[in-house]
């Protein structure tokens, strides 16, 4: 059965009425749930942060390890030349293991060198992981703190929320899904959420620019259907204007 503009008005009408009770309970939360997003993406850094500077000791300790067991092997080599000295045939023997004695020792100093770098930077790492950890703990205070106000607020308005996200998805299996995708457009442009608006005083119930009367007269005559021309919401019907009484003489 093919459903007629009134009637298409009428399900959108509806389905208008339920999102702005929704919107009405979302916007008594205000900005918590964003700073709650917020927060959790905060935190997930500054433990994405820790991570990376334990990481970081740990590759340290490891080049510590590499040296220390470099200065070892140099003194095995230092001793084994020394010993190769007592032994030596002529000046040149000499010079050559003299000079391999001096590459030992060279190799010592660096490693010794690049052992004092990776313990200066462990301990400013280490540092850096304790002050790090300390906002972290503050943040996560912080983060508990708003999700109990979030969750007091959501635990009232949860049953009503329910129920009313049951009576939009039944409301809009109501509607084509054309038009429901245009409704659903307008509605995320839209600022106060209205994507279906009645036009009062002559204007607009969502931009309040003017409607020309012509175009009030097929609004109310339901035969097609017809948006704003300025902010594209869809217009219901034309609410007759409220007539002030009469004042008596």
């Amino acid at each position: 059965m093919e459903i007629s503009v009134a009637q298409k008005l009428e399900a959108l009408v509806k389905l208008q009425k339920i999102d702005s009770k929704l919107d009405e309970i979302k916007k008594v939360r205000g900005d918590l749930p964003e700073e709650v997003r917020d927060l959790e993406d905060e935190l997930e850094g500054y433990e994405t942060r820790v991570s990376k500077y334990e990481s970081d000791i740990v590759n340290l300790e490891e080049e510590i390890k590499k040296n220390k067991q470099g200065i070892k092997d140099a003194q095995k080599n230092i001793k084994k030349y020394e010993d190769q000295q007592k032994n030596v045939r002529n000046n040149r023997e000499y010079d050559a293991i003299t000079k391999e004695v001096e590459l030992q020792n060279l190799e010592i100093q660096i490693s010794e060198k690049r052992i004092k770098e990776s313990q200066n930077r462990i301990e400013k790492i280490t540092d850096e992981i304790e002050n790090t950890k300390k906002v972290l703990s503050e943040r996560k205070k912080d983060l508990k703190s708003k999700k109990g106000e979030l969750d007091v607020i959501i635990n009232e308005s949860q049953d009503e929320e329910a129920k009313l996200n049951k009576e939009r998805d039944k409301a809009a299996k109501t509607i084509e899904e054309r038009l429901l995708n245009s409704y659903n457009k307008i509605r995320s442009n839209a600022l106060n959420g209205l994507a279906v608006v009645s036009v009062k005083r002559d204007a607009c119930g969502g931009c309040f620019n003017t409607v020309p009367p012509q175009r009030q007269v097929d609004i109310r005559e339901k035969k097609k259907l017809i948006v704003c021309e300025h902010c594209g919401r869809i217009f219901a019907d034309v609410e007759a204007p409220v007539l002030e009484p009469s004042s008596k003489k």
